[in-house]
């Protein structure tokens, strides 16, 4: 089951999913996560985040492939 926050629009970010209502890629939170970045130095980067939105993130990346 797809998750509400994240969305995507191939006239967004060419169709790369993305946190609802911005243009931060799934890949872009999941980068820095891996760089070491905390979820708040993230939130810090870019304001417009919430915890729920990095978490989902992480879940969408979890998820099985279909």
């Amino acid at each position: 089951m797809p998750h509400p926050l994240i969305t995507s629009d191939p006239a967004i970010m060419m169709g790369k999913p993305t946190i609802a209502g911005t243009r931060i890629t799934v890949e872009l939170v999941l980068e820095k996560l891996a760089a070491g970045e905390s979820p708040d130095q993230i939130r810090a980067a870019h304001p417009r985040l919430t915890p729920d939105a990095i978490h989902a993130a992480v879940a969408f990346a979890a998820r099985p492939p279909r």
